[in-house]
């Protein structure tokens, strides 16, 4: 190699190593903004709100004074809320991931389906509001009820659901169905025992943070019909109910300035009960990965 040839590939070096030094500070700046809106967003929340957060306003139903108004009947509300949501998008999605993935033939209309569900992924959250409305409300006049907000919730977060789900299942290295099989299981021992249980970290992610983002949805429950002020809470599926990001949002449409700080208030609450949601999926996920 000549003296050229190594001062060719000392300038390649150099230019690679720039480079990489650029993008490594460049990833760093666009994190730290992300960061520092967050904690901005947060931090202006929690000035706003703090004085408003005691036992009367987590004890108190909504009120027409703000100084009175509380945050219990959407507390109750969003509990019966995703009782009715949880198991249904679990049992169906995980389901359907399932036999899209180990049962169902490998041809175009197993593909067809399966980009359907991750294209419904993307509809807004409305559509689905929609859907509810005319499926739910009206045709099998549920009302604006727990059972028929669960409901069409539920068809809201499914795709997100079998989408991650899918996604779990895959990355079970096909050399352990074949070792089970070639042990003598069946198909479900080899579903049931070896591959649901690898995936399960992964479902459970995808499971939580689908609930999370139902919890906090705002226009199916606007379309369906759902009230921002109810001195009742729920004592069955088939009763109304109010919801946290309904009652938010009827706050911040307030013109009285009180009212946007017991909106902060409730945001709080909201918030913490999606980090707690959030830190059990990460909980899990580390106490029940394995790799094979």
């Amino acid at each position: 190699m000549t003296l050229i040839d190594k001062d060719i590939i000392a300038n390649k070096r150099s230019g690679r190593q720039t480079r990489n030094s650029i993008l490594k500070w460049l990833f760093f700046l666009c994190t730290m903004f992300g960061l520092m809106v967050l904690i901005m967003l947060i931090a202006d929340t929690v000035a706003d709100g703090w004085d408003s957060l005691d036992m009367e306003f987590l004890t108190n139903f909504n009120s027409s004074r703000a100084e009175s108004a509380g945050f219990y009947g959407a507390i109750i509300g969003s509990l019966w809320l995703m009782v009715v949501t949880a198991p249904v998008a679990i049992v169906l999605s995980v389901g359907t991931a399932l036999y899209l993935e180990e049962y169902a033939p490998k041809n175009k209309f197993t593909e067809f389906i399966k980009i359907n569900i991750s294209n419904l992924a993307g509809v807004p959250s409305v559509v689905f509001g929609l859907l509810g409305l005319a499926m739910f409300v009206r045709a099998l006049a549920l009302g604006n009820s727990v059972l028929a907000a669960g409901l069409t919730l539920a068809l809201m977060i499914l795709p997100v659901i079998v989408v991650a789900s899918q996604e779990a299942i895959r990355t079970v290295p096909a050399s352990v169905r074949e070792a089970s099989i070639g042990m003598g299981a069946t198909k479900w021992q080899t579903v049931s025992k070896i591959i649901l249980p690898a995936a399960i970290p992964g479902i459970i992610t995808g499971i939580i943070l689908a609930l999370s983002r139902a919890l906090g949805e705002t226009a199916p429950l606007v379309v369906i019909g759902v009230p921002t002020t109810l001195l009742v809470t729920p004592s069955s599926f088939l009763d109304s109910f109010q919801a946290m990001p309904m009652q938010i949002y009827s706050w911040v449409k307030m013109p009285n300035e009180e009212f946007q700080y017991i909106a902060a208030a409730g945001i709080i609450i909201m918030l913490v009960v999606l980090l707690l949601m959030n830190s059990a999926a990460i909980f899990i996920r580390n106490k029940f990965s394995k790799r094979y």
